[in-house]
């Protein structure tokens, strides 16, 4: 079942930013990627900036994204990636598995999703017992920082921005929907000085027991 979305400013917007990503930033998603293997469930691919990163080890990719103009652009970027891709227009929470995955990909959704502890659950149970969840996710900041993400979560944040929440806890998240944290590290998308909601970012790899 379709569950498409219709967000043509954030739409808009996104795609411009994903055509402009720093090196900074490529690096990062190649990292989260880095060492996957069969088959992966990629959720909010965005327009597809994720998919010329996956290894050779990855058999196949399902990717999930129900904004219906973001995903013409990830389809284009799957018809050019060097593994098999597939793109559907459901949402996480609508999305059903046949079969398990063998790894669970979220870059920069976690924060957009309304009831992220539910979908991390899905998630949990969408993959084998061992199975890897690869992230790469705005985190909650502290002091300063923390006040400006909770007034700008409070305000026009999250409505121009695809429901963009930049201070949840997501690793907290993540280890009481049942993943273990078996690798995290903090890496600044600018500089620390910089008032931006969204400067600082959590790569990790989680697992399921």
């Amino acid at each position: 079942m379709s569950t498409e979305v219709d967000n043509p400013f954030f739409a808009r917007l996104w795609t411009a930013m994903s055509g402009h990503e720093t090196e900074a930033m490529r690096r990062l998603r190649s990292d989260n990627l880095a060492g996957l293997r069969g088959r992966v469930l990629e959720v909010g691919a965005g327009t597809g900036t994720n998919f010329a990163h996956y290894p050779p080890t990855v058999t196949e990719v399902v990717a999930v994204e129900p904004e219906r103009r973001l995903a013409a652009h990830s389809r284009n970027a799957a018809a050019h990636a060097p593994v098999p891709v597939t793109v559907s227009t459901e949402s996480v929470e609508q999305f059903g598995a046949a079969e398990p995955f063998d790894a669970v990909v979220c870059s920069l959704v976690l924060c957009s999703v309304d009831d992220p502890q539910a979908v991390l659950r899905q998630l949990f149970s969408t993959l084998r017992p061992g199975g890897e969840l690869r992230y790469l996710e705005h985190i909650a900041g502290t002091g300063a920082r923390a006040v400006l993400q909770r007034f700008a979560d409070a305000t026009v944040w999250p409505r121009m921005l695809g429901n963009c929440h930049t201070h949840r806890d997501t690793e907290a998240a993540i280890t009481a929907a049942g993943f273990r944290v078996e690798d995290t590290r903090r890496e600044w998308m600018f500089p620390a000085w910089a008032q931006l909601p969204v400067a600082e970012l959590a790569l990790g790899r989680a697992v399921r027991p």
